[in-house]
């Protein structure tokens, strides 16, 4: 895969929306792409129903609190990109995820965040922004963890691997920091991981992937996503490369186990695709 040229990056009020335009901003200026910013957050109205039903001052008063949210988010923008003629503010051509995962269609590479419930702006994301985003738009999504300081990314890299579609869309999509990386560990689990893991690793080296160095998990596959953040840690890995497994039910998504513990738990950046 060539390096990502069009990266779509998520903008909110939370506190670490200033972290992913600084990161947005060193890829961009890495791999030579443009990143488009565009909010996506519920409205006031949405947040707040019952205005719906109230006075008109009420509703006037819930636009306007839209508005100046807006404001800020732009002025955030606008403050971290300036002097970089590769960061743009688009405004949300429809509202909700799938408004942002239709814009994704059409990008190389999604910025995303990890929900903080703690953060006092969350109530402001769709509850089910991420899992709805990755598996509708099927874009590759580098996800930042809500806490702790993010630095360069792709130095030491360790990939999950799985014979599954979503696993390979995942490592083609990693390619770039891959063949820059002084370090790729790669992990599989089940019975057939040490035969897999070889596979990847010829495929690895026609792609010009250096310093590999295989890892089979053992049969047992349960709990992988507490498995792979231990072993993460364990390895001073930068970034994380895996599959994301989800599908649509009864209008909620249903997340895989991994995928799931994942999102909830990650502690350092995960290169995503489904």
């Amino acid at each position: 895969m060539q390096p990502p040229k069009s990266i779509l990056l998520h903008l909110d009020g939370s506190a670490r929306t200033v972290e992913r335009i600084k990161l947005a901003r060193q890829l961009a200026e890495t791999f030579d792409a443009e990143v488009t910013g565009q909010p996506c957050t519920l409205s006031a109205l949405m947040r707040y129903p019952f205005a719906i039903e109230a006075a008109a001052e009420a509703v006037a008063i819930m636009q306007e609190i839209d508005k100046d949210a807006r404001g800020a988010m732009h002025a955030t923008f606008m403050e971290h990109s300036a002097g970089s003629q590769r960061l743009h503010w688009a405004e949300p051509e429809s509202d909700g995820p799938w408004g942002f995962a239709r814009r994704a269609l059409y990008t190389d590479l999604m910025v995303l965040g990890q929900r903080d419930r703690n953060d006092p702006m969350d109530g402001e994301l769709p509850g089910d922004f991420l899992p709805s985003v990755l598996v509708q738009s099927g874009r590759p999504a580098l996800v930042l963890p809500y806490a702790g300081p993010v630095g360069s990314i792709g130095r030491n890299v360790l990939v999950a691997w799985k014979e599954t579609p979503e696993s390979a869309r995942a490592v083609t999509a990693a390619l770039p920091w891959l063949r820059k990386a002084a370090r790729v560990h790669v992990v599989a689990y089940g019975e057939d991981a040490e035969a897999s893991l070889q596979r990847l690793q010829n495929y690895l080296r026609m792609q010009d992937v250096q310093n590999i160095t295989l890892h089979p998990g053992g049969d047992k596959e349960d709990d992988i996503g507490n498995k792979l953040l231990s072993f993460a840690a364990d390895l001073g890995s930068d970034l994380l490369v895996m599959g994301c497994y989800g599908h649509s039910r009864a209008r909620e998504w249903v997340m895989g186990g991994a995928t799931l513990s994942m999102l909830q738990w990650m502690t350092l950046p995960v290169l995503m695709s489904h």
